[in-house]
């Protein structure tokens, strides 16, 4: 299966580039849980995990969210240090980043 085929799955327009354009991207999904929506990035592998967190919330989940209230996971798992830089993850092309509230609240 493509990573192309993978990131093109319940995504909303083009993929959105996310830091420099320098080298080979990463094709990565985010996905905001309470959003029900995801969309495609194409990341420098230098880029962090929160600056992907962050443009995310504000394409799927605009508003005044503080991204502090959201948490990272990846294969499941909460990325711990946001900071990281895509490439030090064990993201690869095809991955899904899912950004969820930090605590759980019932559905409307």
């Amino acid at each position: 299966m493509s990573s192309r085929f993978v990131n093109s799955l319940r995504t909303r327009g083009e993929a959105i580039t996310l830091g420099s354009p320098a080298g080979k991207p990463m094709r990565l999904r985010a996905q905001v849980l309470e959003a029900w929506d995801a969309i495609r990035i194409e990341a420098d592998p230098s880029a962090t995990v929160r600056s992907l967190k962050e443009l995310a919330l504000r394409e799927l989940y605009p508003g005044e969210n503080l991204s502090a209230d959201f948490v990272v996971k990846l294969n499941g798992f909460e990325v711990l240090d946001e900071g990281a830089p895509l490439s030090a993850t064990e993201a690869r092309d095809g991955s899904t980043f899912l950004i969820t509230d930090r605590r759980r609240r019932p559905v409307d």
